[in-house]
């Protein structure tokens, strides 16, 4: 067996042990949860009463921000679900050669780190409804590294790209790290994305990881044993287009079909966003808000009409559940963190084994571990941040450089983590172990290069 045949296999076991002894994302956030109760009792001395009170006083502190997340992901799949995006993906599909199945491949990891890094909610579900398309149209390309290439993204640029939640939270007016309900801020300032996002080191980074990513995907398509799916089953895979407008019969159903309520619509919510930007610049101007007002904005232009919008929105509720039920238990980590004498406990702890220059490659090695366990990198961060910010600022290392460090282990752990895998494998109706051995091979070359980039990273961006 080679040794690229055996990494795969290790790969797929590792895959079989999460799937059995990892538990449901729920059950993990109450896992942490009791972790930090006992951290802070056991470790930073605070008495249980004052434990419990400080998770209490946290749990709703976070619906703001679980709204904002929620509606990213709604607006995302009503701009995939329409109809003139339904027609894009079968006409993109059909681009590569289809005896030529790399060209597949690098097509599925293109759209997936385009789509990533512009919205990681359009990345997950555009690259779950590209997968079909892909197959139908290249019938030699492995199904599993096509899935492979298009969850690529995710693990690669897509929290150093435009919807990056850490940098996004801390360029946000308002958010709980500059404006706790309770508690002394764990910021000063708002931190605009010019200076993270749009950083030189970010940029660089970026493209770097988008090379790598691609690049690994394209060398882990089989020679032989290629696995793919039959006609029949590319058919059942395929997503239903969107329906055809049905002409109104009614005065009602003209009024819904009027196409003013969707040009107001876009006014309203695109002028003040235009207008800020023009006003106190980009970098200040673009908050998570102004992120969903753009994907707001293209998905009621891409469907015209009002009803045909609501319709896709309603059904891209089903994928933010998760979000709505977990915010709160998060929020109340967070609660505990900032609350009481737990957050620069651990922040001490940080500061005791770390040196300015490897930091940041503490915290990148930490965020990917953490991803494992809590796969919501906004509820993570803001988990994080009270004693990451601490011990950053103690060693002489800037919130700008934690927030990146910690927005790539973010990253890298998305490959391996069955959370974000969801969407696709719902679609394509694989198990992630099928496809897990390839996406932790991805995962491997990533952290090798992230490693290092982190010991080049300065300290003070």
């Amino acid at each position: 067996m080679s040794l690229l045949d055996g990494i795969r296999s290790a790969g797929a076991s590792l895959s079989g042990v999460t799937e059995r002894w990892v538990p449901d994302s729920w059950v993990i956030c109450m896992i942490l949860t009791s972790i930090a109760l006992l951290l802070a009792v056991l470790g930073a001395g605070v008495g249980l009463q004052e434990a419990i009170l400080g998770w209490g006083s946290g749990t709703w502190n976070l619906l703001t921000l679980a709204m904002q997340f929620t509606i990213a992901m709604v607006a995302a799949h009503a701009c995939v679900a329409s109809a003139p995006v339904y027609r894009a993906l079968d006409r993109v599909a059909a681009w590569p050669d289809a005896e030529r199945p790399l060209q597949a491949v690098a097509l599925a990891a293109a759209v997936s780190l385009v789509t990533a890094y512009l919205n990681w909610a359009l990345c997950l579900v555009g690259c779950a409804l590209f997968v079909p398309f892909l197959c139908k149209r290249n019938p030699k390309a492995d199904v599993r590294v096509l899935i492979a290439g298009c969850y690529v993204g995710m693990g690669t640029v897509w929290h150093c790209g435009l919807s990056g939640s850490a940098p996004l939270i801390l360029a946000t007016p308002g958010n709980p790290l500059l404006a706790p309900a309770v508690g002394a801020p764990v910021v000063d300032a708002l931190i605009p994305v010019t200076e993270t996002l749009f950083s030189t080191f970010n940029l660089v980074y970026l493209v770097v990881m988008s090379v790598v990513g691609m690049a690994t995907v394209l060398a882990l398509h089989p020679r032989s044993g290629v696995v793919t799916l039959t006609p029949e089953q590319v058919e059942a895979i395929l997503p239903e287009p969107p329906a055809a407008p049905v002409a109104p019969d009614t005065p009602a159903g003209r009024v819904d079909a009027f196409r003013g309520w969707v040009l107001l619509a876009v006014v309203l919510l695109a002028y003040p966003l235009v207008h800020s930007i023009l006003t106190r610049g980009f970098g200040t101007s673009w908050t998570i808000n102004a992120y969903n007002i753009v994907f707001l904005v293209v998905a009621l232009l891409l469907h015209g009409r009002a009803l045909s919008f609501l319709a896709a929105c309603r059904r891209g509720l089903d994928a933010t559940w998760g979000i709505i039920v977990q915010f709160p238990f998060y929020a109340g980590i967070f609660g505990l963190m900032t609350n009481t004498h737990l957050g620069a406990w651990l922040g001490d702890l940080f500061a005791q084994v770390a040196t300015t220059q490897t930091f940041p490659l503490i915290v990148y090695v930490y965020s990917a571990v953490m991803n494992l366990f809590v796969p919501s990198a906004g509820s993570k961060w803001l988990i994080e941040a009270p004693f990451l910010v601490p011990a950053a600022q103690e060693l002489g290392v800037s919130v700008k450089t934690l927030v990146l460090a910690y927005a790539y282990g973010d990253s890298t752990t998305n490959l391996i983590q069955p959370f974000f895998a969801i969407p696709i494998l719902t679609v394509t109706r694989l198990r992630f172990g099928d496809v897990v051995g390839y996406t932790f091979l991805v995962a491997v070359a990533c952290f090798v290069v992230s490693a290092v980039a982190m010991l080049l990273i300065p300290p003070a961006l």
